[in-house]
């Protein structure tokens, strides 16, 4: 995990099943059998041990716990129900793993401007500065603004290669899956 996200703070319950990191594939990845069953046991109240304020963003935590385990289609079960900027973002990022770019594309013109673009942007710039012989990614090193679209792209071309730029779209995939979990969290 990165240095700023810690899963303790998203109780005993969230912490369990992100203790071991897993930095996504760009393509749909193979299910963790070992989490299913505490997948598919967790609710919206037992997310936060407790009540909620808010049901969409806790399904968002739900969505994202499964996406986080490679479950997509459960995943996008409970994400294309939540009718959020939020909702569509974590049914963008799904659709993206498929890989299917297109509805990726589809979804991430319903988010618009998320909160956490910001954020994602710098810690893109980030980690491309930190990674030695980009090709197609090096873009990210001078981004000030995140652009969802450019990055489908990206993970696009470098979907089926291996190298720099493959790794980075991982590792920014997973900076991206962090931000927006805690997002989620923090607005339930």
């Amino acid at each position: 995990m990165s240095d700023a996200f810690d899963p303790r703070k998203y109780g005993p319950a969230v912490a369990e099943l992100l203790s071991e990191e897993r930095i996504p594939p760009l393509g749909p990845g193979s299910p963790n059998m070992t989490v299913r069953g505490k997948l598919a046991a967790l609710t919206p109240e037992s997310i936060v041990a407790g009540r909620i304020s808010n049901r969409s963003m806790a399904d968002a935590c739900r969505s994202a716990l499964w996406l986080y385990h490679d479950f997509l289609d459960e995943s996008h079960t409970i994400s294309q129900g939540i009718e959020t900027t939020t909702g569509s973002y974590w049914h963008g990022i799904m659709h993206r793993r498929e890989p299917d770019f297109g509805n990726s594309k589809y979804w991430f013109r319903r988010v618009g401007e998320h909160p956490i673009f910001a954020d994602l942007a710098a810690g893109a710039a980030r980690l491309a500065a930190e990674t030695e012989g980009l090709k197609a990614a090096t873009w990210l090193r001078d981004i000030r603004v995140w652009d969802p679209f450019r990055f489908i792209d990206l993970c696009s071309a470098v979907y089926r290669q291996s190298g720099p730029d493959h790794d980075l779209c991982r590792r920014v995939s997973l900076l991206e899956w962090q931000l927006l979990f805690d997002y989620s969290y923090r607005n339930i």
